[in-house]
């Protein structure tokens, strides 16, 4: 049978990954000062500019109209199901937008919450695409899917944690909020949420520390890895160049700049490391 696998675009997937594989990536919407646009309409360097300005910039999830025409999409291109996966349902509506738009598909639409995000979830998806191409099911590939969620990490720099709060994203970091300026956080995902990691004074520090946690969660395993940044393409290669030399079994290694629906929440400066099992 033929499955079509579909995720939208918070797994930060290049999209040379995603064409390498015949993903289709849902973009999610952008809203700055009130007008709504998807996030691939929008031009990198004005939402940045919005960010700093301290605009009214928000996200919203992929309209539900927008998720079924990609299941009817696949539909007439032959396939026979479709295993959609998606950001984790506790930053996001988009989930339950694809559960709503899986029932009224005319082909079955397996919906999975990747309960992340980033590449750590693009990686699961491109590990899933890699069964459907080879022929496998629905039940094998949310399998393959499950076996990499489970021990993926998404580390996360900010320089400030307004933009999340701003964002409602920060959940129970919120404890860490009035701290003095030169105390950067550090976090993660973790069972689906941003939360705390720890507090480092000032930054070259703090980008230290979150090398020295991915070390430490790699433990010498085969990996795929993904850094990513929002506006900070040169941070983001020294971080790699840092860390590369201390994991020795990268089977796959990219840079990516963080999509705009996690730009917002992140804010400019912001660095990530995506970590995915093999």
């Amino acid at each position: 049978m033929r499955v079509a696998v579909i995720t939208d675009s918070t797994a930060c997937l290049p999209a040379e990954m995603a064409a390498q594989w015949r993903l289709t990536v849902i973009p999610v919407q952008i809203r700055i000062d009130g007008h709504l646009d998807l996030e691939s309409r929008v031009p990198r360097k004005m939402l940045i500019d919005a960010l700093r300005a301290g605009r009214d910039v928000s996200t919203e999830p992929p309209d539900p109209a927008a998720l079924f025409w990609a299941y009817q999409a696949a539909a007439a291109d032959g396939c026979d199901a479709i295993v959609s996966v998606h950001i984790s349902s506790s930053q996001s509506q988009t989930y339950a937008h694809a559960k709503q738009a899986a029932e009224r598909a005319s082909i079955p639409v397996h919906v999975v919450d990747s309960g992340t995000t980033g590449m750590s979830l693009g990686y699961a998806a491109t590990a899933a695409a890699r069964v459907a191409a080879a022929g496998g099911d629905p039940a094998r590939i949310i399998d393959a899917l499950s076996r990499r969620l489970a021990d993926c990490s998404e580390l996360l720099y900010v320089d400030t944690l307004e933009y999340l709060r701003r964002g409602g994203r920060i959940g129970a970091t919120a404890s860490l909020i009035g701290t003095a300026l030169s105390l950067k956080p550090l976090l993660a995902m973790k069972d689906g949420e941003v939360a705390p990691l720890d507090k480092v004074l000032g930054g070259v520090r703090a980008v230290r520390k979150l090398i020295d946690t991915a070390v430490r969660r790699i433990d010498g395993r085969a990996v795929d890895l993904a850094v990513g940044h929002v506006g900070a393409p040169e941070q983001a290669q020294a971080m790699l160049d840092t860390l590369l030399p201390r994991v020795p079994r990268v089977r796959q290694c990219v840079i990516i700049e963080a999509s705009s629906a996690l730009a917002v929440h992140l804010g400019p400066g912001a660095l990530n490391i995506s970590i995915s099992p093999v």
